[in-house]
């Protein structure tokens, strides 16, 4: 996952070049989609069934061996079980968002394997597998 939204590019210009005043985040969280979310981290169809919430997320930031930074969360990340009796439909994308007093999405893209959750079903994505690039 590279791909960063319209607030994240905002956020991030105006942090480093300008002396606007910006709030840093104070937590994190991952929603599930089931389409793309696009570059406004909105414009896909995020899941909506019974039991689904946006779940806490942590981060780790390292260089690799290569020189590229990435942020990789350092701790599974299980959303609650499906209870909704037509499920949640086909999982295809997630997005990251930064919490600044509101759900800002910061970051967006397509999972490696789509995932359809029926009732009871959960979804996971494992420590280190949800990782953020900016190129």
């Amino acid at each position: 996952m590279s791909d960063a939204t319209n607030w994240t590019e905002e956020y991030v210009l105006k942090h480093l070049l300008t002396t606007d005043s910006v709030t840093r985040p104070t937590s994190w969280k991952v929603g599930l989609f089931t389409s793309d979310p696009t570059e406004t981290g909105a414009a896909g169809t995020e899941v909506s069934g019974t039991g689904y919430v946006r779940t806490a997320a942590t981060f780790t930031v390292a260089e690799s061996p290569s020189g590229t930074w990435t942020a990789e969360n350092s701790a599974a990340i299980t959303f609650p079980a499906c209870t909704d009796p037509a499920g949640w439909g086909t999982i295809t994308h997630v997005v990251v968002y930064a919490y600044d007093g509101t759900d800002q999405p910061a970051f967006y893209g397509a999972v490696t394997a789509s995932k359809q959750i029926d009732q009871n079903d959960t979804f996971q994505i494992s420590a280190n597998n949800l990782t953020i690039t900016l190129d």
